[in-house]
């Protein structure tokens, strides 16, 4: 028996089942046979759904969504004079000889 490659599924994806288990109109066989996942996994991903539903309406939810520019910008900078640097000397090393 050959396994089956590992799939990585959409959070969209996720809370889709999710919230097809939370309606209760299908059992948790009926979904996992529909969208084919193991039953397991929409257990998991509904108690997730449940468990952090509040946070949604949380007003101290963080509104950082990605990295800051300005800092990624500095590595940016640090690493081209970086490797400014590494070459200006290999060249310098190499005239020496």
């Amino acid at each position: 028996m050959t396994k089956r490659p590992r799939r990585n599924h959409s959070p969209a994806f996720k809370a889709k089942v999710a919230l097809d288990a939370l309606k209760g109109e299908e059992t948790i066989i009926e979904l996992s046979q529909r969208y084919q996942v193991h039953p397991n996994l929409i257990t998991e991903w509904k108690k997730q759904l449940l468990e952090h539903a509040s946070d949604i309406f949380s007003k101290d939810r963080g509104t950082e969504h990605g990295p800051d520019i300005k800092e990624l910008h500095a590595k940016i900078g640090l690493s081209c004079h970086g490797k400014r640097f590494f070459i200006r000397s290999a060249r310098a090393h190499r005239r020496s000889e």
